[in-house]
């Protein structure tokens, strides 16, 4: 889903936790830097230490050829959440990064596309 900014204010912004029924939770706000924004942004730093935290961890007891199936599910459990985080993260930055502006770009400027990391 890509939000992209109307006329009528920012987009919603994608936060990093899920709605009782497990459906994705969006702010619609007009400023940024609110309590729910900066909320937001902690609580994605927190998921992104968390999953390298867990990253750490899980690579000793996936390099331990004896490491019991239960520590290894464990891990690959606790991956895939931390994985599931970081890429929420990734999504709710990427539909917040500014589109090139058309103007810079017909001066000739080199613009950048955040979708497939191309400069033209």
């Amino acid at each position: 889903m890509e939000h992209t900014e109307s006329a009528h204010g920012p987009a919603p912004r994608l936060l990093p936790w899920l709605s009782p029924d497990g459906n994705p939770c969006y702010l619609l706000t007009d400023h940024n830097g609110g309590y729910l924004s900066r909320l937001a942004d902690d609580l994605e730093a927190v998921q992104l230490t968390t999953g390298t935290d867990i990253l750490d961890l899980a690579r000793s007891v996936l390099d331990d050829p004896t490491s019991p199936y239960t520590e290894v599910r464990y891990a690959g459990l606790r991956l895939a959440e931390c994985l599931t985080d970081a890429l929420r993260v990734a999504e709710s930055r990427g539909l917040r990064l500014p589109t090139p502006d058309t103007a810079e770009s017909a001066q000739g400027q080199p613009t950048h596309h955040a979708r497939s990391g191309l400069w033209s």
